[in-house]
């Protein structure tokens, strides 16, 4: 039987890290796509190997790890770089997620995916919950958290769909614009729907 699987997305700032916490708080087995991302690119890893290949020996740091704030840069200043790291990355996050969810015994498990709805990966969940917040909110944690400028904030925003484009593809939608405690209700109230829908 295969798991019933909600894609949990949202933009930068949105609080999907902790929403997917609560909902591992409940006994809902989370898979990160970020997590995986990371895993991926440790060293002896193919898809480093490849991106060693594609960008150079300068994208590591002095221990021979990935300097990810050195990819982002590149990346996010061109637009054929990153379709070809994403080219490298995306087929494997994607396999390894699905590999990992199709070992799971639970009735329903969380897939955080930030940019689900920017690579088109409705088609491999059941439901897309979205953990959504307004840009100003947004950009005040953004800038609080990772100690961002505007222009670098303004540039991780161009890379991820419009709010409305995000929404309209939103089965679900939980506002996370006020305290912990809200959140925790909204995301209860999901995990109960989500259990009747598993069954």
């Amino acid at each position: 039987m295969t798991i019933y699987k909600v894609g949990l997305t949202g933009g930068i700032g949105s609080g999907k890290s902790t929403a997917a916490r609560i909902f591992a708080e409940l006994g809902v087995p989370v898979i990160d796509t970020d997590i995986i991302a990371r895993e991926l690119v440790e060293p002896g890893q193919p898809a480093l190997a490849e991106i060693i290949a594609a960008f150079g020996e300068e994208i590591l740091n002095a221990q021979g790890m990935l300097d990810r704030a050195r990819l982002r840069r590149l990346v996010f200043a061109n637009e054929a770089l990153k379709a070809r790291l994403e080219a490298i990355l995306h087929p494997r996050i994607l396999q390894e997620m699905h590999h990992r969810a199709a070992r799971l015994a639970a009735p329903y498990c969380i897939l955080v995916i930030p940019l689900l709805v920017e690579t088109a990966q409705e088609g491999a969940i059941d439901r897309t919950l979205v953990i959504d917040v307004p840009e100003t909110i947004q950009r005040h944690r953004v800038k609080a958290r990772d100690q961002l400028s505007d222009e670098e904030i303004d540039a991780i925003l161009r890379t991820q769909c419009p709010r409305a484009v995000r929404l309209a593809a939103a089965d679900d939608v939980i506002v996370n614009d006020t305290d912990l405690a809200t959140l925790h209700r909204q995301i209860e109230r999901c995990h109960q729907k989500y259990l009747s829908l598993a069954s």
